[in-house]
């Protein structure tokens, strides 16, 4: 069938907002390539409402003086659309374990396979941060107890979802937008991991503490949330902070330092920052 391609290039930080938003416009996928993002819809689409609201945030951009935000569409005439989205989505190994594919890739056998649908929501093991937080995960895991693990905006749920696949023996996501709480709830069932507890709502809402804390998110939201965060981190736990740019890190370290937690290490993909952190030394 005939489909929309719209081509929209806007600061990485926004990335996981505005696929929030084109998800709400009724996108059939999108793919974050390395300088734009490309957002598929039907032919049948409301062009007008979606190039409308893509003006407008390309107006805030432009009236806050903030890096331009630009976007132009195509209407690709009598094609499959699956096809070419599945041709941008290829298996990826992560670290010493971690396979992250599609649904329509076969797994490999000898690793743990992360299975995702990228079109439902943010975290296809692609990008930066979401790689960055799996290898942290792998190689930290170890150092906690490994009974809970939280993952705060759980996007697709892979996080969650590598958690239960490493042994963690309670594991939650929450995610206050419902398109992501059904995202992870799906991914979870194709994955075998419905033990997993995907929740709707904000981290205020949850009970008690867990061992393991993932959170990736943008910078503003970890400094907002760094109480919450060290309030539900165990006392020997690690919490893992990504979404950041660099730069950006300074800042949410010193938030999680008023809170409790200090900087246990950093890691650097591009000009994306992934830290792990950890409840300050008593002297």
């Amino acid at each position: 069938m005939p489909y929309y391609e719209f081509t929209i290039h806007i600061p990485d930080a926004y990335n996981e907002l505005l696929i929030q938003k084109l998800s709400e416009l009724g996108t059939l996928g999108v793919i974050e390539q390395r300088t734009a993002m490309i957002a598929y819809f039907p032919d049948t689409a409301d062009l007008d409402t979606i190039t409308s609201e893509l003006s407008v945030i390309q107006a805030l951009f432009d009236s806050s003086g903030q890096e331009h935000v630009s976007f132009n569409h195509v209407l690709v005439p009598d094609q499959d659309w699956n096809a070419t989205w599945q041709k941008s989505f290829k298996p990826i190994d992560i670290g010493e374990r971690f396979t992250v594919l599609p649904p329509w890739e076969e797994q490999k056998a000898g690793r743990i396979n992360l299975i995702v649908n990228p079109a439902m929501a943010f975290g296809t093991g692609h990008h930066g941060t979401t790689r960055s937080c799996l290898l942290l995960m792998e190689r930290l895991a170890p150092r906690t107890k490994q009974e809970s693990f939280l993952d705060i905006g759980t996007g697709t749920g892979i996080l969650a979802i590598a958690a239960s696949k490493l042994g963690f023996k309670r594991v939650v996501g929450v995610d206050t937008d419902q398109l992501a709480v059904d995202a992870a709830t799906t991914n979870c069932a194709v994955n075998n991991t419905e033990e997993v507890e995907i929740r709707s709502g904000s981290v205020a809402d949850l009970p008690g503490q867990y061992d393991f804390i993932a959170a990736n998110l943008i910078s503003l939201v970890l400094v907002k949330l760094a109480p919450e965060i060290a309030s539900h981190l165990a006392p020997s736990g690690i919490a893992l902070l990504s979404g950041m740019l660099t730069g950006q890190d300074e800042e949410v370290t010193a938030a999680m330092k008023l809170s409790g937690l200090e900087l246990l290490e950093k890691h650097v993909d591009g000009k994306w920052v992934t830290t792990a952190v950890k409840r300050q030394e008593q002297a």
